[in-house]
């Protein structure tokens, strides 16, 4: 037995010998290293380095359901309006010599019906009268954001530097300057929060729109090509007590009029300032804060947040096709021009009341002086005045956060429009009676609408 024994392990050992030698005669190969993704703190929370790179990377975005129900004004419109939105945001950020660099996009496809269909400028939840239902079904892609940041450099389609309270509040709109538009700026810093911007602004790629120049009856004026895109400056300071801003925009218009009396363009200047102020309130609770922020313009309404058309329940259409518009700059028969101007005051409080829910009470105020009349306005046996109208906005909601990133809130929105003089309303297929007829004369309306929201952000 112990032979037996023997015998093995002397074998096993000549065995494991060979193969030893064997071994080390192979060539011999080493694994591929793996590259693993690593997590980027640099920037924040959400960042991972691009494997290969030392390019930090943020993936995120957001899904939005919204349902809403408000005043209409016609039995050709509906009272209710749904709305679904994706968006999708990239931020890769790199650390240079020369500063960070940071290339940003985001990217949004909505499908929006009824109520949202038919609302002036778009989210304010206040349809416009005469306006149908919309039984068209689709999808509207939009390119909100796409910028390059390099040092003091910003270029691309970004957030106006004039803009300050850009209805960060709420879930419907206020007459605020709130714009994304092609841009280049420069911006120094100074030390202590403070910077300045410079930055030239193409305002006809602009989220809102810009305001048509109106003519009283008698004659045709356009909006001719512009020599410079708009100047716009800024001085800003963020600190730990919070926030605030003074900016201020000069805008060119070459405006052409075709009359019986006078044919023939000229330039035009507008401009507009505005000054606003962020204040945290930890001592309310965490994460409070208030805004404030007032504005003024001069043949640049849009930087007060108007678009081209008038507030809740005002008659828009007529059998001529004239409407009742916000313009920059109104022009008669004998080529003279007027500058409408305005201003508006906008306040906004966020409350927490516990770290789950919250309260956002928000509002607008704001008064033009057109200086121009319209066709549309024309009433038999009334001289027409400049209708110069008064809007009041305000807005309050409820939002429970259960978990983190999600969303789920219920909000009202009132808004009183006032003209100073009477015009006709529309009916309900949107035409624009007569007195004769049973037509009626509005000079002031109220509109009301609700809105719930449940949105996820990732």
């Amino acid at each position: 037995m112990k032979l037996v024994k023997s015998l093995l392990l002397g074998s096993a050992a000549g065995f494991a010998a060979v193969s030893g030698v064997h071994a080390a005669d192979l060539p011999s190969r080493k694994a591929a290293p793996v590259e693993y993704v690593r997590v980027c703190s640099a920037y924040g929370a959400g960042f991972f380095y691009i494997p290969g790179t030392e390019t930090c990377l943020r993936v995120g975005g957001r899904v939005r359901a919204e349902y809403t129900v408000g005043t209409r004004y016609g039995e050709g419109q509906d009272a209710y309006g749904t709305r679904s939105r994706g968006r999708l945001n990239v931020d890769a950020r790199t650390a240079t010599a020369y500063g960070t660099l940071r290339t940003f996009f985001r990217y949004e496809l909505t499908v929006s019906s009824g109520f949202y269909a038919g609302t002036t400028n778009g989210n304010q939840g206040i349809i416009a009268p005469g306006t149908g239902r919309n039984t068209a079904s689709g999808t509207a892609s939009n390119l909100d954001l796409a910028f390059v940041q390099f040092g003091p450099i910003t270029a691309g389609r970004a957030q106006s530097f004039f803009d300050f309270y850009a209805n960060d509040f709420g879930f419907s709109t206020l007459r605020t300057a709130d714009s994304r538009l092609n841009l280049l700026a420069y911006t120094a810093t100074f030390g202590s929060g403070f910077s300045a911007t410079v930055s030239l602004e193409d305002r006809n790629t602009g989220t809102g729109t810009r305001e048509n120049t109106v003519i009283s009856p008698g004659g045709v004026s356009n909006l001719l090509g512009q020599d410079f895109p708009d100047v716009v400056a800024s001085l800003r300071v963020d600190q730990g007590w919070g926030s605030a801003q003074l900016s201020g925009a000069i805008t060119q218009r070459n405006i052409s009029n075709v009359g019986p009396l006078f044919n023939a363009s000229k330039d035009e200047m507008g401009f507009a300032v505005q000054g606003g102020v962020k204040i945290n309130l930890p001592m309310l609770a965490a994460g409070d804060h208030l805004f404030l922020q007032a504005a003024y313009a001069d043949g640049a309404l849009g930087y007060l947040g108007w678009g081209g058309q008038f507030g809740a329940g005002r008659q828009t259409t007529s059998v001529a096709g004239n409407q009742l518009t916000v313009g920059d700059i109104g022009v008669n028969a004998l080529g003279n021009t007027k500058t409408a101007t305005g201003w508006s005051l906008v306040a906004g409080l966020r409350h927490f009341w516990t770290p789950q829910l919250r309260t956002e009470i928000y509002g607008s105020y704001s008064e033009l002086k057109l200086g121009y009349t319209l066709a549309a306005q024309a009433v038999p046996g009334v001289v027409a005045r400049p209708l110069d109208p008064k809007e009041f906005i305000v807005a309050g909601n409820l939002i429970w956060s259960p978990v983190s990133g999600l969303d789920i809130g219920v909000e009202v929105v009132y808004t009183r429009t006032e003209l100073k003089q009477a015009v006709l309303a529309a009916n309900n297929a949107g035409a624009r009676p007569t007195l004769a007829n049973g037509g009626r004369l509005v000079k002031s309306d109220d509109a009301v609408a609700a809105r719930f929201r449940i949105q996820r952000d990732f």
